[in-house]
């Protein structure tokens, strides 16, 4: 380093080469880059351009750190589950598949990570967690990316009450430790994860926003007209199940801005859930949503084989009616359930949504570093 004559610190070159070929330019300095496609199917280019975009990326990596930081101090033991599994189960979704060469047969790629991971409390490891991809054949939108990273906890001697106190402790802990408080913008909208949270149920929620009280409505015919009269488009042949869900979805999900648990669901939407001893048409399940979106999904586990055995076959008599997102019969997790499972608590977490929880962002490919795209034309 050398002073010129007016005084500016200056490097002195004395030797140089050139480390890359740079053969395109960057993006222009000033304006940037703004065309939304080209920041994510160029993401290095956006990553180069705006900080805003490597704000996300880095604050991505803190939430991981973040949450494995909570389950460590916790007891929980990390592990890893298979990718690539003969019936993917776990979770209402559509899979992918692909032809294992070597072993000459078809293979899922995982929609859930919960199964294995129960045979893991079976196995005697009480509290269990996994970070990890699944895969969901399923549309693409500002919420949905069809490749996602998902949290999956297992507690031994837990219920669904149990864990409904962890997600606020988790949700609290991530956004404290990631941003540094417990309030989180998002566009015109803020909420303080600090203040206490709204709790209900599913028939409440719905009754509210709808007036619609579902149990007026034991035919999937009747739940599919009042979809249709409030103008859903649900398939003519939707079972009673997702025809409620999607007046869910389109009707209450929306208003429920800050924290709000909804709990007992339908037992017929929670095939892999404990029903309530008190009233079994209803599961000891809750999902919990904030500005408008679902961030959790959680219940107590469905742990009698008998009951399991017939709640999964049940699933299997929708897939055969066309059901394309039925719960599979997967023998080998009920066979598992027959060396006798503990009562246990289990949550489910979609990564993405969380950080767009802590970093306010409406789309999930903000939070995606290389979200699917459609293919472009010409």
């Amino acid at each position: 380093l050398f002073r010129t004559r007016h005084g500016e610190v200056t490097v002195a070159v004395t030797r140089w080469r050139v480390l890359t070929k740079a053969l395109r330019p960057p993006p222009e300095k000033w304006a940037g880059l703004v065309d939304v496609e080209t920041r994510y199917r160029q993401r290095h280019l956006d990553l180069m351009a705006n900080e805003r975009s490597r704000e996300i990326a880095r604050a991505r990596s803190e939430v991981l750190a973040a949450v494995r930081r909570f389950f460590h101090r916790r007891g929980f033991m990390e592990v890893e589950t298979p990718v690539l599994q003969e019936e993917a189960g776990g979770a209402a979704a559509r899979p992918f598949y692909t032809h294992h060469g070597a072993l000459d047969r078809d293979l899922a790629l995982r929609i859930s990570l919960e199964l294995h991971l129960k045979r893991l409390v079976i196995g005697g490891f009480d509290k269990v967690y996994e970070i990890g991809r699944v895969f969901r054949n399923e549309g693409i939108s500002h919420r949905h990316n069809p490749e996602f990273t998902l949290l999956e906890s297992y507690e031994a001697y837990a219920d669904y009450e149990d864990v409904a106190a962890m997600v606020e402790a988790l949700f609290r802990y991530v956004v404290s430790e990631v941003t540094g408080g417990l309030e989180v913008r998002y566009g015109e909208e803020t909420i303080d994860l600090g203040a206490p949270w709204t709790r209900t149920t599913y028939r409440e929620a719905l009754l509210e926003h709808t007036g619609i009280d579902y149990r007026a409505h034991p035919e999937a015919e009747q739940v599919r007209k009042l979809a249709l009269d409030r103008g859903l488009e649900v398939d003519l042949d939707a079972s009673w199940g997702t025809a409620l869900d999607a007046l869910m979805a389109a009707f209450v999900e929306p208003h429920l801005v800050h924290p709000t648990f909804v709990f007992d669901y339908p037992a017929e939407l929670s095939p892999l859930a404990k029903r309530r001893r008190d009233d079994p048409s209803l599961a000891e399940r809750f999902e919990l949503f904030a500005l408008g979106i679902e961030r959790a999904n959680a219940y107590s586990e469905q742990n009698d084989p008998v009951e399991q055995r017939e709640l999964l076959r049940e699933q299997a008599r929708k897939a055969a009616g066309g059901d394309e997102e039925a719960e599979v019969a997967d023998e080998d997790f009920v066979r598992a359930l027959e060396q006798g499972m503990p009562p246990a608590g289990g949550l489910g977490v979609g990564i993405e949504r969380l950080v767009m929880l802590v970093t306010g962002e409406h789309s999930i490919r903000e939070v995606v570093l290389f979200p699917a795209m459609r293919e472009t034309g010409g």
